[in-house]
């Protein structure tokens, strides 16, 4: 029998597609990538990179917490950027969310992202006490 288990945020916006916000097995959790999208209406929310990082980690951390984790828990992180130009101002949002204490990370550009967003983020997080 599987211990993977599908993870459901309220705080989360709804996934646009056939998928869940993250999926926990065998004390880890690989959470789906989010975008800049208010969890009440859907809508990308922010005109610059570095707003719409401040809302992609904003449902980064509700995904997490609906798991039982917290951001300091994420080992790996990875940032989707529309525009690498964009990697200062997205770099100074991402120190507020992680700090001194970042997880292993990659910046990767992309041509496009969900609905026009300009950026993504996903995590790989170890759960406490294998949540």
């Amino acid at each position: 029998m599987s211990d993977r288990r599908p993870i459901t945020a309220p705080d989360a916006p709804a996934a646009i597609g056939p998928y869940v916000h993250a999926i926990a097995a065998r004390g880890l959790l690989f959470v789906s990538g989010q975008i800049p999208l208010d969890p009440r209406t859907g809508e990308v929310v922010g005109t610059t990179a570095a707003g719409q990082a401040r809302q992609a980690l904003e449902n980064l951390q509700a995904v997490v917490r609906a798991a039982g984790g917290a951001l300091t828990d994420v080992v790996r992180a990875t940032v989707y950027l529309t525009d690498m130009g964009t990697f200062a101002e997205v770099n100074e949002v991402y120190a507020e969310y992680f700090g001194e204490d970042s997880p292993a990370r990659a910046a990767v550009g992309v041509a496009a992202l969900p609905k026009g967003a300009l950026v993504e983020v996903d995590a790989i997080v170890a759960l406490p006490d294998g949540a």
